[in-house]
């Protein structure tokens, strides 16, 4: 990983601050989340604490410092989606996979997330596995789309 993230931070100006965000960004998609070794190689790059960069990422909501399973759910809950049962939704999956919003299955299959809005409001309740977009879900879709998932 070391290795990969230098091929990273090479693109940038060493001990420019100004960087950080887009460093962490481009970390964050090429391993799907900012690992303690990541925050190190980038503080020591960056000539910023790994306190600052801690603080910095975990303002935006974007950033994780968990490994995100092989598929991420997540499920709207803005008021078009709850209105048409997304939080009942969101309920029944996390018993399904034996897990809470934010966290990943032991297998590390799942993640599960909630969100504010897709913008997708004309599709409520919707789903989002991974970047695909299943609208008008119900519990049975739910479980179908768990099983086509892997579960």
């Amino acid at each position: 990983m070391a290795d990969q993230i230098e091929q990273i931070l090479v693109r940038y100006p060493q001990g420019d601050r100004g960087f950080l965000i887009p460093l962490l960004q481009e970390v964050q998609e090429s391993y799907g989340y900012i690992s303690p070794e990541a925050v190190d190689e980038i503080g020591d790059f960056a000539k910023v604490s790994p306190g600052e960069i801690f603080g910095v990422a975990s303002f935006y909501s974007q950033f994780r410092f968990t490994k995100p399973g092989e598929h991420t759910i997540k499920v709207c809950l803005g008021t078009a989606c709850h209105v048409r049962g997304s939080a009942r939704l969101l309920e029944l999956l996390e018993h399904q996979l034996k897990i809470k919003a934010g966290q990943t299955t032991p297998n590390e299959k799942f993640s599960l997330e909630h969100v504010a809005c897709f913008g997708c409001c004309a599709l409520a309740p919707v789903v989002v596995v991974d970047k695909q977009v299943h609208g008008r879900m119900s519990s049975t879709k739910a479980q179908k789309l768990l099983k086509k998932y892997g579960d």
